[in-house]
């Protein structure tokens, strides 16, 4: 079973890795070719702007963990025979919930945007403009969320793979169109990225009528499932309203303290940045299924070597990518965007910097998830990453320094993992001596190995084909000191294994 588990993993990994690519390269081309028509000053102002909507929409996470985890938990525990009564309930607590984002958005939000923004007088109206179609564009994104969640917590990704690839395909095509349309471009381009996401909700829709008996429009309100999992949303809120203050409210006070071009700097690292971390997030979007599953199935212990496994993978994946991009840093984005905003190198550093902390709690959260017991767990840690504005408000008003906003992140990323692995030896009676001594010791050797390696590697002129070559170099020693130092020697022997059945099947494919 479990040998079954991790071949279902890795081949829906591989299907969102090829969702990923796509999106990946498609990605950083358009946000050259926005920031090229837009313009510095419009691209900041879009990024703020449009992020003020995400962090009012900080319900939208919540729900979507919620979502995933009570379909997936219900699948592991009754084959999915409440699925049908779960998803009509979530549809209507999505229905309400895009009700209440937009009547904030469009009141108390709009209030914030047009008095307290810094946005050149000039711009205004175009950023109130890409404001209503943004908060219009975030509502439909809403109501796709139990659509997708059930291809996930069914574990069809190659389904949910071609859909996002399409919708990525179709947001190139709104870029390629904007440098052509007469009207103002940064009110063109929201406008466009409203009609992908119609589009996408009608594709998502279509296909989860078509496959799964279980998605079928009924007012058949159950109240229990209402309750409980409006419960679990509440607490869960708690979590997801600091990581949007966490993420959003300091490009807010980024913007008060620095203004728009310090936006850009800081829109450009973290477009960086998550590009990189959608390598992990897709093996933790195929895992998560089967952590909530084996936990649904009372399978704890399994589940606890799937989560350690997972902490210590997901770091080693994000580091192999992430190390030649902190070597080469400023380099990279003058490749990207030939002229960077100011600020975007060392914000882009910092960032990762956070995520590779980041990359370890993923598992963790999950599992608390999969729990349902998240009242302390969202309490704690969502208390924790809450410090995040106010303390940086503090920094910028004392220093006047923008990196230090990125600084406090990362050691509040620092307490909040501490924090999950006290609360899951609670919550599931966890090992942490095991997960101290199995991931977390395993990474900083590993990453302290890698790191004075690569510094000492390191090609301070780099132009063409030597950079190229550093980049090589830098992936192949991380590679290395991976397998050497950070792999046991149950998990090189599965990895061996693995490889040589690979290369069989591609040299007798090549053969025949």
């Amino acid at each position: 079973m479990m040998q079954k588990n991790h071949k279902r993993i890795l081949r829906n990994t591989g299907m969102l890795y090829l969702r990923m690519l796509l999106a990946m390269v498609v990605g950083l081309y358009t946000s050259r070719v926005v920031l090229d028509v837009l313009g510095v000053e419009d691209f900041g102002t879009y990024h703020v702007v449009a992020g003020f909507v995400t962090l009012l929409g900080f319900m939208l996470g919540a729900m979507t963990t919620a979502t995933q985890r009570y379909f997936a938990f219900d699948l592991g525990q009754n084959d999915g025979s409440n699925l049908c009564s779960l998803f009509n309930t979530s549809l209507h607590i999505h229905v309400l919930m895009a009700a209440c984002i937009a009547l904030v958005a469009e009141t108390v939000g709009y209030w914030f945007v047009s008095t307290q923004l810094s946005i050149p007088h000039d711009r205004l109206d175009a950023a109130l403009m890409a404001y209503h179609l943004s908060v219009a564009a975030f509502t439909v994104s809403v109501m796709t969320v139990p659509l997708t969640a059930m291809l996930m917590a069914n574990e069809r990704m190659g389904l949910f793979a071609l859909m996002s690839m399409a919708d990525v395909m179709l947001k190139l095509v709104a870029v390629l169109l904007l440098p052509y349309l007469a009207y103002d471009k940064l009110s063109m381009y929201v406008a466009l990225l409203l009609a992908v996401a119609l589009i996408t909700f009608s594709g998502y829709l279509i296909i989860n009528r078509t496959i799964f008996p279980a998605v079928r429009l009924q007012w058949n309100w159950n109240g229990e499932h209402f309750r409980s999992m409006l419960g679990f949303t509440a607490w869960n809120t708690w979590g997801n309203l600091a990581a949007a203050l966490s993420q959003h409210g300091n490009n807010v006070l980024l913007n008060i303290f620095f203004g728009p071009t310090v936006n850009a700097g800081r829109s450009i690292a973290a477009q960086a940045n998550g590009a990189l971390y959608q390598f992990v997030a897709n093996v933790q979007a195929a895992i998560n299924p089967q952590i909530v599953k084996q936990y649904a199935a009372g399978q704890h212990q399994q589940m606890q070597e799937l989560v350690q496994k997972a902490s210590k993978y997901n770091f080693f994946l994000l580091l192999t990518l992430a190390m030649p991009v902190l070597l080469y840093t400023e380099q990279l984005l003058d490749i990207w965007l030939v002229e960077p905003p100011e600020y975007a190198a060392v914000f882009l550093q910092l960032t990762i910097i956070a995520s590779l902390i980041e990359s370890l709690s993923r598992p963790l959260m999950t599992s608390a998830q999969a729990t349902g017991k998240i009242r302390l767990y969202q309490s704690v840690v969502g208390g924790l990453l809450l410090f995040n504005v106010p303390l940086s408000y503090l920094a910028l008003t004392i220093w006047k320094q923008p990196t230090l906003v990125l600084w406090i992140s990362t050691m509040l990323e620092v307490a909040a993992l501490a924090a999950r692995l006290v609360i899951l030896r609670r919550l599931t009676n966890m090992a942490v001596a095991s997960y101290l001594k199995l991931v977390i010791s395993r990474v900083i050797i590993v990453a302290s190995i890698a790191g004075l390696i690569n510094h000492f590697m390191a090609f301070q002129d780099t132009n063409g084909i030597v950079l190229t070559l550093g980049l090589t170099i830098s992936v192949i020693s991380t590679v290395a000191v991976l397998y050497l130092v950070g792999l046991d020697a149950r998990e090189k022997r599965y990895l061996s294994n693995l490889a040589a059945q690979s290369f069989r099947k591609v040299f007798n494919f090549a053969g025949s």
